[in-house]
């Protein structure tokens, strides 16, 4: 299988930080989601959590009597989470979906789907796990990203992503996964920092026809990813 990338060892020689420097970036768009909504849940878990860094940061931002999980397949990455790990923020090497009688208020599923051979049957599978949901899922199909046409291969070998979204497919996938649809914000890539070359060069124009008309700038330029709560 394909997901064997991730056990093996062969995504982190790929990803040595496990991306653990776009943490802070989604925390920021994570916090005014749950603001927008009300939501002060009391046990969040994230799916495929990595390094861990965004429950982390997520602790720093919520209540005190929240309890944080995280899950992950990889070794390599629970080796590095669990080094984090404090009474109130705990992680455990296993696969949420054999996990019987789990329940969670929220669910964190960030930027995973686009990863896995059969995301359907990983939704659905999900679902009876918590009462709300938030996903993260890149938007790399775009004007630009067709044009360039190679950007598709390389997040395939770099990032492992086998899956590729608009804004319109990523919702209706979730919809059609059983899902309810609540709310959803862009996180713009622009805002991070890049070692890319090309990534770079396009900040400037991203970042201008952003403000004037968000959906058109990622149809066209691409550079976003979709935040989605979901139920």
């Amino acid at each position: 299988m394909l997901e064997a990338r991730y056990i093996s060892g062969e995504h982190l020689e790929k990803v040595p930080g496990w991306h653990v420097e776009e943490s802070p970036w989604k925390v920021r768009h994570i916090v005014p989601m749950l603001k927008r909504h009300h939501l002060v849940p009391n046990t969040v878990c994230e799916v495929g959590c990595g390094a861990g860094e965004v429950l982390r940061r997520l602790q720093m931002r919520m209540s005190d009597t929240c309890t944080f999980w995280g899950y992950e397949i990889s070794p390599q990455a629970f080796a590095i989470c669990k080094q984090k790990a404090n009474e109130q923020l705990r992680f455990k090497l296993a696969d949420i979906r054999q996990e019987q009688d789990v329940f969670f208020d929220l669910l964190l599923v960030l930027d995973v789907i686009e990863h896995l051979e059969d995301y359907f049957s990983f939704l659905r599978d999900l679902k009876p796990k918590s009462r709300y949901k938030l996903f993260h899922i890149p938007l790399e199909v775009s004007v630009q990203g067709v044009l360039r046409g190679k950007i598709f291969l390389r997040n395939r070998h770099a990032h492992g992503h086998l899956h590729h979204f608009t804004k319109e497919t990523a919702l209706q996938t979730l919809e059609d996964a059983g899902y309810e649809v609540l709310d959803y914000s862009f996180s713009p890539e622009f805002e991070m920092r890049s070692t890319i070359l090309q990534t770079n060069l396009m900040k400037l124009p991203r970042k201008f026809f952003f403000a004037l008309h968000k959906d058109w700038a990622i149809r066209i330029l691409g550079g976003s990813r979709l935040l989605v709560l979901a139920k």
